[in-house]
């Protein structure tokens, strides 16, 4: 059926419910539906969200990297309160299409399934945004994977490789999966390094720090290119996750630091926990000169980072978790081994001695990054929203 239109080819405004983790929670769920709800109601949507309370006190704004929501949250969603549960459910179906951030830890019961009681009690359409979809799931994980893909009635996913994983591993109807990007912001047109303030980032890592982020690999590698005219500095930019610090503390941060002087790189490196909000952290990374990604994971099909650091115009080098060898496969980044520092120092010498290749790989990550924008990414789901709506309000009629 054609997409509703409100005229001159434009989505008919939606009233859309968003159930996620949301700011100050600082995760890349909350980060994502902040992001996500603030372009939808830019595009001419009304959002009302419902807020995940998956028990983690919140740490303060200020220490984090998590943006200021334009759109504020009007309900919590209580893990393990039934009555929460029907409650979100109820006011989700207020709206005229829900979309639900899905990743295991955030909901209630045994591997989240307290989710699928959520959507059952749904009186609207549905879009489950699946942010994980393991490559060896638990039997459970697998058999409520299925189950929230047969009750909602579309599935996105942020990558191809999400997408086939998705179709071959697991008992899904094609028909209800839908390919959209992570979003991402873009840097103004007019940014400029020198509004950063020096030292610039020649080589940037961000996030929230924990053990399996792979950092300590690339602190080895400098220590292979102590040869070159001049060591590059690498800037390690965000606080420690939350969960980590209330586990063990700042001890992965600290390690870092002991390995950076161990390896004699400790002036090469600096660790920088300056809160810096959206349009801030975009100039920043757009400043770098190479953004890494390092990290441990092999089984990750969808990494915001990446998709801001390509939105940035920066090219990357990352190990070759899925979504970085999707993603950078026409140019704008390489990919190298996990847990390789020669491996990453080689990758690191061929693009910093080599101002052409440099050169190239930015430009292939610039003519990505409007495809990535967080315009377009709301445009998309706004065609989806005006779908369901229309196939609903067809069947109702």
């Amino acid at each position: 059926m054609p997409t509703l239109t409100a005229g001159f080819g434009l989505p008919m405004p939606c009233r859309i419910g968003m159930l996620s983790t949301y700011p100050p929670k600082m995760c890349g769920l909350a980060t994502f539906a902040a992001a996500l709800s603030t372009h939808l109601q830019l595009a001419g949507h009304s959002v009302e969200v419902v807020q995940i309370d998956d028990g983690d006190r919140p740490l303060d704004l200020k220490l984090g990297l998590v943006p200021r929501a334009r759109v504020s949250a009007s309900a919590v969603l209580v893990n393990g309160d039934p009555a929460s549960v029907r409650s979100a459910a109820a006011v989700l179906s207020l709206s005229d299409v829900a979309i639900i951030q899905h990743e295991y830890g955030i909901f209630g019961g045994r591997d989240g399934d307290e989710v699928l009681d959520l959507i059952e009690a749904l009186e609207v359409p549905s879009i489950v945004v699946l942010h994980t979809v393991p490559l060896l799931p638990t039997p459970h994980q697998q058999e409520v994977l299925e189950a929230i893909c047969a009750r909602a009635m579309q599935v996105v996913v942020m990558s191809r490789t999400a997408h086939d994983r998705l179709l071959d591993l697991y008992a899904v109807d094609p028909g209800k999966v839908s390919d959209i990007p992570h979003g991402a912001a873009l840097p103004s047109p007019d940014t400029d390094p020198s509004l950063i303030g020096l030292p610039r980032p020649e080589l940037l890592t961000w996030g929230l720090l924990g053990p399996g982020k792979g950092i300590e690999h690339v602190i080895d590698a400098l220590a292979l290119l102590a040869d070159l005219p001049r060591q590059p500095t690498y800037t390690v930019a965000g606080v420690t996750h939350p969960k980590v610090f209330a586990r063990d503390g700042d001890v992965y941060r600290h390690s870092l630091m002991r390995r950076a002087s161990e390896n004699g790189v400790a002036g090469s490196v600096l660790f920088d926990d300056t809160y810096r909000n959206v349009a801030q952290l975009t100039r920043f990374a757009a400043s770098s000169t190479l953004v890494v990604l390092p990290y441990d994971s092999v089984d990750q099909v969808t990494s915001g980072v990446l998709v801001d650091a390509i939105a940035a115009g920066r090219p990357v080098i990352a190990t070759a978790f899925p979504h970085a060898r999707e993603l950078l496969q026409t140019g704008a980044g390489i990919v190298v081994p996990h847990r390789d520092p020669a491996a990453l120092a080689t990758a690191l010498r061929s693009v910093l001695t080599d101002p052409g290749r440099l050169e190239s790989m930015t430009a292939e990550a610039r003519r990505l990054a409007p495809l990535l924008s967080w315009s377009a990414i709301a445009g998309r789901y706004s065609a989806l929203c005006t779908r369901l709506v229309g196939q609903r309000e067809a069947v109702a009629s």
